[in-house]
C-alpha cells in the first residue's frame, strides 16, 4: 500500500500524478503486470478431475441434443 499523503491545496489529479509516478519507480506497476494473468500450476490429480468433469458434462450435453431436449447449436458461428 502506497505511504503518500496528499498535500494541502493539491488537486486529485496531481495527487493521481504523483502516486502513479511513484509507483512506476518503485515498479509496482511492473510486479502487478506481472502476476495479473498468472495462472498457478495445478498438479496431475486435480487437472486429471477437472479435465474428467468437463468430459462428463460435453457428452451430457451432447447426449441432450441427440434426445432432442437441447435445441441444435451452429457451432461454425459459436464464438468461444
Amino acid at each position: 500500500m502506497s505511504e503518500l499523503k496528499r498535500k494541502k491545496n493539491e488537486s486529485f489529479e496531481s495527487f493521481m500524478r504523483r502516486v502513479k509516478q511513484q509507483w512506476q519507480r518503485s515498479g509496482k506497476i511492473l510486479q502487478a503486470r506481472k502476476i495479473q494473468y498468472f495462472i498457478p500450476k495445478q498438479s496431475k490429480n486435480v487437472k486429471h478431475k477437472l479435465t474428467v468433469s468437463k468430459v462428463k458434462k460435453v457428452n451430457k450435453t451432447d447426449l441432450l441434443r441427440k434426445a432432442g431436449k437441447l435445441p441444435v447449436e451452429d457451432y461454425k458461428n459459436k464464438k468461444r
